[in-house]
């Protein structure tokens, strides 16, 4: 599989993000790569310097987003529409296609502030990024075993 960026968020106008900056992280391990999805989406030839570069010091993909966004919400807050409420931890790092030609976002969480954070600083401990790491493999089981019940 070949790595095609496919960039759209920025086509819906500045009013659904805001361009943040990463944290400085004075070190960054690798701790857990996901070799499976890394293929399915044309990175998996990607060094391990060349995974941090991109994935802990947040280095622009090739002809993807040239900085991370923090995505807006846009949603009712206290039974009023709030469209200042946001991502506090995360941000969209880059966008694809993968090999089934679907548009997939890569995103981070605990990466730094965003202007959402609430004087919080954006960050998550390791036991939060495992439960994410999980939780998102399990959904990806789960969503290949729906996917098999009931075929388009």
């Amino acid at each position: 599989m070949d790595y095609v960026p496919d960039v759209k968020i920025t086509q819906l106008g500045d009013d659904f993000y805001d361009p943040v900056a990463p944290a400085d992280f004075p070190k960054t391990v690798l701790r857990y790569r996901n070799n499976a999805a890394a293929q399915s989406v044309g990175l998996g030839e990607l060094s391990e310097k060349e995974w941090i570069e991109h994935f802990g010091r947040f280095k622009p993909l090739k002809d993807n987003l040239k900085q991370p966004l923090a995505l807006r919400y846009h949603g009712h807050q206290f039974r009023n529409y709030n469209p200042n409420i946001g991502d506090g931890r995360g941000f969209l790092f880059a966008q694809m296609r993968g090999h089934d030609g679907r548009l997939l976002d890569l995103g981070t969480k605990g990466s730094g502030t965003t202007p959402y954070s609430r004087q919080g600083d954006g960050r998550l401990t390791l036991l939060g990024g495992v439960r994410e790491a999980l939780a998102t493999a399990y959904l990806k089981f789960r969503g290949e075993y729906v996917k098999d019940i009931f075929p388009d």
